[in-house]
C-alpha cells in the first residue's frame, strides 16, 4: 500500500539525542510584532476537523505555498514565528497541528504523543492541508512546496513520496528515506539541511544519495559546520543560551533557503 512509508522509521526520529534536551520556545515576540496577516483556520480531514495556522506574504500578486511540518513539541511559538518568517520571505505558510493541541512540558510527552501518531492519519492531515491551500486559499498560484523540522523534516521527505504535486521539499535535520521505494515516486528536488554535530540524523544522508541518484532525483544535503540538531530553533537571536555555531547555521540556512523559495514557480 502507497501510504506504508515504512513511517515507523520516521516515527523513530522522536526517540534519537533529543531525549537530552528541554523544550526551548522562541518566537512569541516576532508574533506579537509581525506586520503580516496570520489566521487558524478550520481544514475536514476525513471524518475529523483540525486546526492549521496560515500566514500570508505581504504581495499583490498570487504566490507559492509551503506546507510546513512541525517538531515532536507541536505547534509552539517558535515553529508559528517560522511560518511568519517564510511569508517574509513571499510565500504563503501553513502548518497543520498534527497534535491535535497537544502541549508539553517535556521531552518524553511529545515523544510519546508523536509515537501515537498513526501513519495514515498524518498523511490524510498533510493531504488535507494540501489541497485547502491549492484549492481554498485564492491568492495562491498553485505552486505547492514542503517543510519539516526535526521529526517533520524526516516526515516531510518521506511525504515527498505520497503527493506528486509536490514543486520542492525542504527536510531539516530529518532522517531521510533508506529504502527504494522510498524515494520512487518522489516529484520534485529535495533540499536537506543537517548541522556537523548530529551523527545519527547525518548518518541516513549517503544511503539517501545513492537512491535519491539511482532513481534519478535531485536530492542536495548541505551539513553545516558547528551546528547541532535543532539549529534553526536553538539558534533563534531570542535564545539567551544561542550557541555561535547554532547561530552561524541559521543564518546560512535560510539565506540559502531563501535563495530556493525564491525558484519556486
Amino acid at each position: 500500500m502507497k501510504c506504508r512509508l515504512v513511517w515507523c522509521g520516521v516515527i523513530l526520529l522522536a526517540q534519537f539525542s533529543m531525549a537530552q534536551e528541554t523544550i526551548k520556545d522562541f518566537g512569541k515576540e516576532r508574533l506579537n510584532n509581525s506586520p503580516r496577516h496570520g489566521e487558524w483556520v478550520d481544514i475536514k480531514s476525513g471524518a475529523r476537523t483540525i486546526k492549521a495556522f496560515v500566514v500570508y506574504p505581504e504581495r499583490k500578486d498570487k504566490a507559492p505555498a509551503v506546507l510546513v511540518v512541525h517538531e515532536i513539541f507541536g505547534m509552539t511559538d517558535w515553529a508559528r514565528s517560522l511560518c511568519d518568517e517564510l511569508a517574509e520571505a513571499g510565500v504563503i505558510a501553513i502548518m497543520p497541528d498534527l497534535l491535535s493541541g497537544q502541549k508539553f512540558e517535556d521531552v518524553d510527552g511529545a515523544r510519546k504523543a508523536i509515537s501515537a501518531l498513526s501513519k495514515e492519519q498524518v498523511k490524510a492531515d498533510l493531504d488535507a492541508a494540501a489541497d485547502y491551500v491549492l484549492t481554498k486559499i485564492p491568492s495562491c498560484n498553485g505552486t505547492l512546496a514542503i517543510c519539516g523540522f526535526c521529526w517533520g523534516g524526516g516526515v516531510a521527505f518521506a511525504y515527498a513520496n505520497e503527493n506528486p504535486k509536490l514543486k520542492a521539499a525542504y527536510s531539516f535535520y530529518g532522517n531521510a528515506p533508506d529504502e527504494a521505494s522510498k524515494v520512487a515516486n518522489i516529484p520534485c528536488s529535495v533540499y536537506g539541511f543537517y548541522g556537523e554535530n548530529d551523527e545519527r540524523v547525518n548518518a541516513t544522508i549517503p544511503k539517501a544519495e545513492e537512491l535519491m541518484k539511482a532513481a534519478g532525483k535531485k536530492y542536495e544535503p548541505v551539513i553545516y559546520k558547528g551546528a547541532g540538531h535543532g539549529f534553526m530553533r536553538l539558534g533563534e537571536p531570542d535564545n539567551p543560551a544561542v550557541r555561535e555555531g547554532d547561530k552561524k547555521a541559521r543564518d546560512e540556512a535560510w539565506a540559502r533557503w531563501k535563495t530556493l523559495l525564491a525558484q519556486l514557480p
